[in-house]
């Protein structure tokens, strides 16, 4: 359309300029400008037609020359005319497609605004809806929260109400009054009690050690079957239930017997009402030494066991610690059945034959029986004690003596060194260490303990490790230095027990005296510890240094000197 629009603009030479505005002429429709350029034509052919036919009227050629001018320039006049028009008709279709969308958008709007208006509607709407159904869930949930407490009080509340948050205080029973009566009459309970549990245990002694032949064989294919086919848990429940099954009989008055080894009953003598002061003084000895035993007999085993886990004795333990990585990884990997039943024949064939031939033999049990050797090897506490004071004393003797040679000058001996401590220790312990004279070492530590104070933080290997003897005293912890021979206190050591911040026991190393046992205490003064290692007596030493710090710190401190 612009197109055509530029081809009809510029048809002629004349511009738009030279003729009036179009748009101040009244409106016309297209029909009637469509009729006047169809009348405006047909008007100058007839002129030109009367011309042409009276040609002679003008006499002269000159006329006739301006005749045709004439007709030329209205021609064009007329086609520029006609262009007009037709540009003034593609302008109002235009402008009437401008007007017609500009319509269609403000429609547009209008249904967009009342689109808005709606969706706003649905929104408030929902969010009514959501705010109701809320508020019925709520109230839904409250009445069945309502009817839960209900029916939980009606069930427990008694329970609810007898409940009490705080524990009830522990009564202790009064304890009966030593008896001679009474104890003879509880050591037979305890026979009475005990009897199953040995004619158990005799029993399975009985069968491991193939007492009666035929039986023993019997029950160890028995156990091999049920082993083999996986039916030995269900073999042992099966046992359970008949051992039960006859207890009912007996109790019911029959009489059976199902022992492998004749039952033992020892007579029972009838209890004297009136016992003489060496019966009963017989009888409490009896009874403490058969209690002394038993408990002697488990402490010994407890520390075993315990011994055995805290790697006292590695070799026992490495072995302990192989067989359960190697059942840990067994289990893994092989099944729970066929683990079971390995574990099953395993067990089966060290009850029925091993023990019976580490039992017969015992110097094969002796060498080749891994747990009993393991077991026999572990050390109780008291043996342990007694193998450590007897290493400590095979190696004392040499270290003190190149300790006392090292430190006594040219001309002293150990007796002085002796008298000098004892001297020390009985009137010039003050002087030493710059203490009022009512300070003096506690009767447990009277003599001293023999170590060396290990300061970490000196570089000086003079100064890093020093023998000496530590005291404690009511209020302070003191480390006299064998090294010095003085009066001076450059090198001994005076710690305010208040001022200890920590005290733990501390290992150094195992070949100093005491297996390297120590005490570490830190102070504000020291950025670490300092160590009283290879201390024989550690123990002794740490709790009498410990019980006093901790009555020094619950107590109000008194009154030190000054140093």
């Amino acid at each position: 359309m612009l197109k055509r629009l530029d081809k009809i603009r510029f048809r002629g030479p004349r511009t738009r300029d030279e003729f009036p505005d179009l748009a101040e002429s009244p409106p016309a429709s297209d029909n009637e400008c469509s009729d006047d350029m169809q009348l405006k034509p047909r008007a100058a052919l007839r002129d030109t037609e009367d011309v042409q036919r009276d040609p002679a009227g003008s006499g002269s050629p000159t006329m006739a020359a301006a005749i045709q001018d004439f007709q030329r320039s209205e021609s064009e006049r007329l086609n520029e005319v006609k262009g007009h028009l037709e540009i003034a008709l593609l302008e109002k279709h235009f402008l009437q497609e401008e007007l017609r969308k500009l319509r269609d958008e403000t429609s547009v709007d209008s249904l967009r605004q009342e689109l808005e208006r709606e969706r706003s509607k649905r929104i408030d709407l929902e969010q009514k809806m959501i705010d109701v159904f809320s508020l019925a869930e709520k109230q839904q949930k409250e009445v069945w929260s309502s009817r839960l407490q209900k029916w939980l009080y009606e069930r427990f509340g008694v329970y609810m109400e007898d409940f009490r948050f705080q524990p009830e205080e522990s009564t202790v029973e009064a304890e009966e009054p030593l008896s001679a009566k009474r104890l003879t009459e509880n050591m037979r309970r305890l026979k009475r009690g005990a009897r199953p549990v040995t004619n158990f245990l005799r029993n399975l002694s009985a069968l491991s050690n193939w007492h009666s032949v035929y039986t023993s064989a019997i029950a160890f294919i028995i156990y091999m079957n049920a082993a083999w086919h996986g039916w030995a848990i269900p073999m042992f429940l099966f046992l359970a239930i008949l051992r039960l099954s006859l207890n009912y009989l007996i109790a019911r008055g029959w009489r059976i017997q199902w022992s492998i080894v004749p039952e033992v009953y020892e007579p029972m003598e009838p209890p004297k009402e009136d016992l003489t002061v060496s019966e009963k003084f017989q009888l409490v000895l009896d009874v403490a030494q058969k209690a002394q035993n038993l408990f002697g007999k488990m402490a010994d085993v407890l520390e075993k066991i315990k011994n055995l886990f805290m790697w006292v004795q590695p070799e026992s333990t490495q072995k302990l610690y192989i067989c359960l990585w190697v059942t840990f990884i067994t289990s893994c990997v092989l099944p729970y059945k066929l683990l079971g039943f390995m574990i099953g024949v395993y067990a089966g064939i060290k009850f029925f034959i091993i023990d019976f031939l580490f039992k017969s033999c015992p110097k094969l049990r002796d060498k080749y029986d891994t747990p009993y050797i393991v077991w026999n090897s572990l050390p109780t506490d008291p043996q342990l004690k007694e193998r450590t004071n007897a290493t400590v004393s095979r190696r004392v003797q040499p270290v003190v003596s190149r300790g006392s040679l090292a430190n006594v000058p040219c001309g002293g001996s150990r007796e002085e060194e002796s008298g000098r401590s004892h001297s020390t220790k009985k009137g010039a312990f003050h002087e030493i260490f710059n203490l009022p004279e009512s300070e003096r070492p506690l009767p447990v530590c009277e003599n001293g303990w023999r170590c060396c104070l290990i300061n970490r933080d000196r570089k000086m290997p003079t100064d890093y490790i020093r023998n000496g003897m530590l005291y404690v005293t009511e209020n302070y912890l003191c480390f006299e230095s064998s090294s010095s021979r003085s009066s001076s206190s450059k090198k001994h050591k005076v710690i305010k027990l208040v001022d200890i911040t920590d005290i733990q026991k501390y290992k150094v190393l195992s070949v100093l005296p005491g297996s390297g046992m120590g005490i570490s205490i830190a102070t504000p003064s020291t950025q670490k510890p300092l160590v009283f290692g290879a201390m024989i007596h550690r123990d002794e030493a740490f709790e009498a240094i410990f019980t006093q710090y901790m009555k020094i710190v619950t107590s109000k401190p008194p009154a030190s000197a000054e140093l």
